[in-house]
């Protein structure tokens, strides 16, 4: 074996690590920027994640000059109005309730990747699948607390946004057998800051100097952990590498541990733990029926 295969799965877990981390990053800004007495509006953070992730594609993208080819504007469109109602909605529950819990939730996309997979790719899921989509909704209704007098209404805002990235995960495996990833990222950004800008027109109050810095940062992180997380995709096998994505979930409760002093109590790590093993399973069988 030579010494370029070897590192090849490391260099590939490093960047899906890498990727977490700036993921979860851009989490702990959007509580910062959607907290406070001068909170901004969701709508407001999501418009920077879009705006300034799209300069500095474009700044990538100038200097790269991909070759690029038409676009399929449907399903581009499609795929970037779900995703910015999923982060829309992210954004505004990690201003609510604790961001590891929020992160938890959120994997359960998967998993509504999967049930969107069945009807719009007309793909065939086994029990083993359903099994593990049933194990992460076990966790979901543990964090939920539901009928207890810790349940948390803003919770459902992160169940919502599991939604709408399953659809996005769902059109984005559409996407990806047509188009460079490099383009998929510059037209979803495009797109992303158009339909941002016209929502945060209703909304909009002048940001302070600090929090112009953070929603530029929340674009700017969020597009370089997007490229890490396909090149690690590039890089290894998706059956080996995306189980190191569940390390958003450990970096953001650090995270809120060490700005907000955040802990998690037993409910948030039973509950993120079942849906981490639902959704590692989910990966392992998706692993499986590729390989047949």
């Amino acid at each position: 074996m030579t010494t370029e295969n070897t590192d090849r799965p490391l260099r590939a877990a490093l960047m899906m690590l890498g990727a977490s981390a700036l993921f979860a990053s851009t989490t702990l800004l959007a509580k910062y920027l959607g907290s406070g007495e001068n909170a901004l509006h969701p709508f407001q953070v999501s418009a920077g994640r879009f705006v300034f992730a799209f300069l500095g594609v474009s700044m990538a993208s100038a200097v790269l000059r991909p070759r690029l080819q038409r676009p399929n504007l449907g399903l581009h469109f499609l795929r970037t109005l779900s995703g910015w109602i999923g982060v829309s909605l992210i954004f505004a529950a990690v201003a609510r309730i604790a961001v590891s819990d929020a992160t938890a939730i959120t994997f359960l996309n998967p998993v509504f990747g999967m049930m969107l997979a069945i009807v719009i790719l007309r793909e065939k899921v086994g029990p083993v699948r359903w099994l593990a989509a049933g194990i992460a909704f076990v966790g979901m209704l543990v964090l939920l607390r539901p009928g207890s007098g810790s349940f948390q209404p803003a919770a459902l805002l992160a169940l919502a946004a599991a939604m709408a990235m399953g659809l996005e995960v769902t059109l984005v495996k559409l996407l990806s057998g047509r188009e460079s990833p490099l383009q998929i990222l510059l037209v979803n950004n495009a797109m992303g800051a158009v339909i941002s800008l016209i929502a945060v027109g209703f909304v909009w109050q002048m940001p302070t100097a600090g929090q112009w810095v953070a929603l530029a940062a929340v674009g700017v992180v969020m597009v370089c952990g997007q490229s890490l997380f396909i090149q690690s995709m590039r890089a290894g096998e998706a059956s080996y590498v995306l189980p190191f994505s569940y390390a958003t979930l450990v970096f953001a409760t650090l995270y809120d541990f060490w700005i907000y002093a955040t802990v998690p109590d037993g409910t948030s790590l039973i509950g993120a733990g079942i849906i981490i093993g639902g959704a590692m399973l989910l990966v392992w069988c998706e692993a499986v029926n590729r390989r047949r």
